[in-house]
């Protein structure tokens, strides 16, 4: 590509909007352009990039033996009455209606259109396994769109749904596809790790979230480095391995007038947060509609994690309690309450690391007071429920027994999911069997998030100078910022011979032909993220060379003119 035949919108300030990196450097070096609240144009340079990304996701799902086709963006209503999600996927569908007065939606996810689409084409189980895959455009109403593309309402996704005779060739196209996002992340040179999920609205069974690793992921990921195990701090496995002791002292009533946080708590009385207990209020709906108080006890430098008490039974609708609801069952207000002595109706719920604790101090029920020497089976009951209700910290031991456990950030790129028959039972998208028997399909979900890939390499790979793309994606492979290119016909003639020899070896070059300064050149391949710089002048060509230098290094090499295409053959 010849720069003067191609559109560059580079700008030199950021966005008054942008919060992060990604965001601020598309926007600056013009791979997109805001059209409105979380709708983004994609220039022709970013276009370049988005379409390299899938590319190599169409390549290796083709490899997997998905089949790709292409399901409308708008949906009727009356599909996802089938499966009930018209009303409960929630304000982030939008929903429009046509000139007489039917009811559709824009399309946030296909299960529904994919299911319709199995149910009136496969008839036997000769036809089974099938996966299908499509990569289009999605939009979901973000109540708060943010981070550029990262968050955007209308984003590129590639979805893939599979259908089969039984769990086990579930599993196995499960397996394959975990595999091939594997492959996916690699071939697209981002450092990611597959780690296990909530399968949140999608539903169904087992997942695995595909993670980019950067600081400024909004999701925390536990690993091990001792073993292969990682999952989301949503379903890491809190494990506690302490037992509880034997008390050593009795219960008394401490004077805690302005302290509420458990650290403070912790302060006054000189002791360690990790022995204090703080109790969060909640309200449950019952099936009569009523509304049961609960209390969940936590230690004190320990944070709720609301995925895995929602999974408990019964407590799926909890949310907290107000200041008026814990007045009314605990005569206290918030920051001084705890579970000794309260009514027999409220149910406590302890963590497991809170159930294992001896002499704790929690609030008192009492105004400015606290307890300090605080034992369960003496000063109160055993709790109601003891259950794994916190987020793994820094240090815990791996679920899997094989280390402990460590904390980063990732930004979600990829979701797989066991739908099993979520789906295809509500539409009754069924099969004959051997037998001639009627079953329904089993199925499962494959979603990657293209659009988001390109923010999210770029959150891992930029500096003060701008983006640094993994060459796979880079807009192009390698910059020519010849000097002097309008002045010289030596060096003009020198630089359009060697883009015209890289162009027939393959590799993606552009030639910045338009004649600018060799720090506006130099500045824009830099932001844009091209992975290869080759400088040619006249001093340079004087002595029969050109000045190389990679996005990320510090100096630049000179290699001799006639090497130039060998050596480029092996570092693009």
């Amino acid at each position: 590509m010849r720069a003067s035949q191609f559109f560059f919108n580079t700008q030199k300030e950021a966005p008054n909007d942008a919060e992060l990196q990604s965001h601020i450097l598309m926007v600056r070096a013009g791979l997109i352009k805001r059209l409105g609240s979380g709708l983004y144009s994609w220039m022709p340079l970013g276009l370049r990039v988005l379409r390299k990304v899938e590319t190599i996701v169409r390549e290796e799902m083709n490899k997997a033996g998905a089949l790709e086709l292409l399901m409308p963006a708008v949906q009727p209503r009356e599909l996802w009455d089938e499966t009930g999600r018209w009303a409960v996927f929630g304000p982030q569908m939008l929903k429009i209606t046509d000139r007489h007065e039917r009811e559709f939606c824009f399309g946030p996810t296909h299960e529904e259109v994919i299911t319709d689409i199995a149910r009136s084409e496969i008839r036997s189980y000769k036809q089974l396994p099938l996966n299908f895959y499509q990569i289009q455009t999605k939009f979901r109403d973000e109540i708060r769109p943010r981070f550029g593309v990262m968050r955007a309402r209308e984003f590129m996704m590639k979805d893939a749904y599979s259908f089969h005779t039984d769990y086990a060739s579930l599993e196995q196209t499960y397996a394959n596809m975990y595999q091939a996002y594997s492959h996916i992340f690699n071939r697209l040179g981002l450092k990611f790790r597959a780690v296990k999920a909530d399968t949140g609205a999608i539903g169904g069974d087992g997942s695995h979230e595909f993670h980019v690793l950067a600081d400024s992921g909004e999701d925390g990921l536990a690993y091990c480095d001792s073993s292969d195990y990682a999952a989301n701090v949503e379903m890491a496995e809190a494990i506690t391995l302490a037992q509880r002791q034997a008390p050593t002292t009795t219960m008394q009533e401490v004077d805690t007038p302005k302290q509420t946080a458990c650290a403070d708590v912790a302060a006054l009385l000189n002791i360690s947060v990790t022995q204090t207990v703080k109790a969060i209020a909640l309200m449950v709906k019952q099936a009569d509609d009523s509304n049961r108080f609960y209390l969940a006890l936590l230690r004190g430098d320990h944070n709720l994690n609301e995925v895995k008490l929602a999974k408990l039974d019964g407590l799926a609708d909890f949310r907290l309690a107000t200041e008026e609801e814990i007045r009314g069952h605990l005569n206290c207000p918030p920051g001084f309450i705890g579970p000794v002595n309260v009514a027999a109706d409220i149910t406590v719920i302890a963590d497991k690391t809170v159930a294992a604790m001896s002499d704790f101090v929690c609030g008192a029920n009492k105004p400015k007071f606290h307890l300090s020497g605080v034992n369960f089976g003496r000063d109160l009951a055993e709790p109601s429920l003891v259950a794994d209700i916190r987020n793994v910290v820094e240090g815990d031991a791996s679920p899997d027994g094989k280390g402990t456990l460590s904390l980063c950030r990732g930004i979600e790129v990829g979701h797989i999911f066991q739908l099993r028959t979520k789906y295809s039972a509500a539409m009754n998208a069924t099969y004959l069997d051997e037998k001639s028997q009627t079953q329904v399909m089993e199925m499962g979900c494959y979603g990657i998030g293209v659009s988001r890939i390109v923010g999210a390499a770029i959150e891992q790979g930029f500096d003060e100078r701008g983006i640094i793309f993994p060459a796979s994606i880079a807009p192009f492979a390698v910059a020519i910022c010849p000097i002097g290119f309008d002045k010289s016909e030596a060096v003009q003639a020198a630089a359009n011979k060697l883009y015209a020899d890289l162009k027939a070896a393959g590799i993606d070059a552009m030639l910045d032909d338009r004649g600018e300064r060799p720090g506006v050149m130099f500045a824009e391949a830099d932001l844009m993220g091209v992975p290869h710089r080759l400088v040619i002048g006249e001093r340079g060509l004087a002595d029969n060379a050109v000045e190389y230098k990679a996005r990320n290094a510090e100096q630049a090499q000179s290699v001799p003119l006639d090497q130039v295409l060998e050596f480029m053959q092996k570092v693009a």
